[in-house]
């Protein structure tokens, strides 16, 4: 394995790195990297038990857990995720799909189940916190199964078709599917790199906000990022700034995600 300096270039896409205290979990997470093609491998029950029992111990908001997942191992139900996600191979591939959900139902349910009021989770508030909750529990899963020598992409495209995707696996109203989460043995064969990531003076900010001291960091990103794209061979038009901003341009680069509210309250939130 490489040595530690060498993660925090690589991080960074930069010969320079900040210099950080290290340890062996900070090591893990440097080596983070998306994995987008798995060997048929099935990932076992003591896997899937781990990844899981790792997610309940991430922080969760006055401990409500308004957060579930749904594991996918049926090759149907993988083959259809991926069409609603925008026809990702990799989430058929893998064999193992995480579906995060923010849970408002269970606390509904069980409000009702003791004759108390609920209202409380009519509000965007709550809302929010379930999406917090099902992030924190996620990024702990993902941790655990690196650790277990799995690997892992998210999945944001299950927000492409929010009430196809809660149809398919069942979802009572006030549950929505944040994200989704391949997880496998990475194929060797297929090797994936670390993607750098910008500079921490463009995301690190001492005692308040800053956005003039940004563009420096900005602009030593776009170049790391043009140097990565031409080691893997990526054919991407323009630098990060500017594939970036063709990401915001509009509605229509939000890959249906622009009727997010509307899907939202079809789905039983409120969101007041």
């Amino acid at each position: 394995m490489s040595s530690p300096p060498s993660r925090l270039s690589a991080r960074y896409g930069t010969g320079a790195a900040p210099a950080a205290a290290l340890s062996p979990l900070i090591e893990q997470l440097l080596d983070h990297r998306s994995v987008r093609a798995y060997l048929p491998d099935p990932v076992s029950d003591a896997q899937l038990a781990a990844i899981v029992a790792a997610a309940q111990s991430a922080a969760s908001s006055s401990n409500l857990n308004v957060w579930s997942v749904v594991a996918v191992r049926d090759a149907g139900k993988r083959a259809r995720l991926a069409e609603l996600a925008g026809n990702q191979a990799h989430v058929r591939e893998a064999p193992l799909q995480l579906v995060w959900l923010a849970d408002l139902a269970r606390l509904r349910r069980i409000a009702g189940q003791l004759g108390r009021p609920s209202a409380g989770l009519d509000y965007t508030e709550m809302f929010l916190t379930g999406v917090i909750d099902a992030a924190l529990a996620a990024q702990n899963a993902a941790a655990a199964a690196e650790s277990l020598g799995l690997g892992i992409v998210y999945i944001g495209g299950m927000r492409n078709h929010p009430e196809q995707v809660a149809a398919l696996l069942e979802l009572p109203p006030e549950v929505f599917a944040v994200f989704g989460m391949c997880v496998g043995t990475p194929d060797p064969a297929r090797p994936t790199a670390v993607k750098p990531r910008p500079p921490q003076s463009v995301v690190l900010h001492h005692e308040r906000y800053r956005e003039d001291v940004q563009d420096e960091g900005v602009e030593a990103y776009n170049q790391a990022m043009a140097r990565f794209y031409t080691e893997q061979n990526m054919n991407v038009h323009g630098s990060w700034a500017v594939h970036s901003a063709k990401r915001i341009a509009g509605p229509e680069t939000l890959s249906g995600r622009d009727r997010l509210v509307e899907a939202l309250h079809a789905l039983g939130f409120p969101l007041k």
